[in-house]
């Protein structure tokens, strides 16, 4: 068992129950990608770290696998999907405006009609969403709420652009948080910078997409060397801060589930936090990519299923990306749910 977080003033506490994930069955070699762009294995796995990655298939989406998530996460806590108060999907691969994702992914998973709502926090949306579940339970809102994060990169990144498309997977994480008599999840550690908004942008709105004429789809575009920088930089300073808030100090903590951007940016980070060299890091990004809000849950999983971690042991959780903007906090990790 990992050390106490400390409890923040006033409220009930909250902590992360159950964790389900769902990865995709079709499996994406770097040999693969590199039909389309001008790269080759060595190079990509020599600059992020990544081997493979997961694509959903054409009848996958958003939906369908925040429902196998969810509910793999729901059957871990241990609770009836009707207990659920709310349920918040972290996505920006959503491509409908309208019904949120959220209210169809409750109602198949059996709920008892939730709040629902999605949250496009880019690549920290999971965090983000996390902290918003813990508020509303410890501030008695709801007594457990459902989180996801979802993602089908591969339909909006462009398959020929060198930069975007090596990079990013598609997958689903989700957990449930619920009340505690013990603090469970720390206080977060959060910001943006929207000064370096278009370092991760979608190229076009879809209103002028559709009436330019002649117009080529939106797709993701990112200034690599921009978003490295600000990660490898100021990520080891966000993971100092919410360790503090937390009452601890990196000698407590048992794992670190960054998100997986790319291997060398953990590594930067790494040693920017001074952390142990026994305190053992998630690279999930290996095989899975980089699967955006997906990403810190999907390496929560790899960290249990490989016995890196335990349930009970205390992590801390980092995220960043799009906006610019971060979320962090140290989390005692989950119960797995059994595949």
């Amino acid at each position: 068992m990992g050390k106490q977080i400390a409890t923040v003033a006033g409220g009930r506490q909250s902590a992360l129950l159950g964790l389900g994930v769902y990865r995709p069955e079709r499996v994406v070699t770097n040999d693969e990608i590199c039909e389309l762009i001008d790269s080759n294995d060595e190079w990509i796995q020599s600059r992020s770290g990544i081997r493979n990655r997961r694509f959903a298939a054409e009848d996958e989406n958003v939906v369908t696998m925040s429902i196998e998530a969810g509910r793999k996460a729901i059957e871990a806590s241990g609770i009836d999907p009707e207990q659920i108060g709310c349920v918040i999907v972290a996505t920006s691969t959503y491509l409908l405006l309208t019904p949120p994702a959220a209210a169809v992914v409750a109602d198949a998973l059996g709920t008892n009609g939730p709040g629902a709502f999605d949250l496009g926090g880019g690549c920290a949306g999971f965090c983000t969403a996390l902290t918003v579940a813990s508020d509303l339970v410890r501030g008695g809102s709801v007594d457990y709420a459902l989180v996801v994060g979802v993602e089908k990169m591969s339909i909006t990144t462009d398959p020929t652009d060198r930069s975007t498309r090596f990079i990013f997977g598609d997958g689903a994480g989700a957990v449930v948080v619920g009340k505690s008599d013990v603090a469970g999840i720390g206080p977060v550690e959060w910001g943006s910078d929207g000064a370096q908004a278009d370092a991760i942008v979608q190229d076009l709105d879809w209103y002028e997409y559709i009436t330019t004429p002649g117009a080529t789809r939106p797709y993701i575009k990112m200034a690599g060397t921009a978003v490295f920088r600000w990660a490898a930089f100021e990520m080891g300073k966000v993971a100092l801060r919410a360790i503090e808030k937390a009452g601890m100090s990196v000698d407590d903590l048992d794992a670190f589930v960054p998100h997986q951007a790319n291997s060398r940016i953990t590594e930067v980070i790494a040693r920017s936090m001074k952390l142990p060299e026994n305190v053992p890091v998630s690279d999930d990004i290996a095989e899975s990519g980089n699967t955006s809000a997906a990403s810190v849950p999907l390496a929560m999983e790899e960290m249990l299923q490989s016995g890196a971690t335990k349930p009970g042991d205390t992590a801390l959780l980092l995220a960043f990306g799009a906006g610019l903007s971060y979320a962090a906090q140290v989390v005692t990790m989950p119960v797995l749910a059994k595949n």
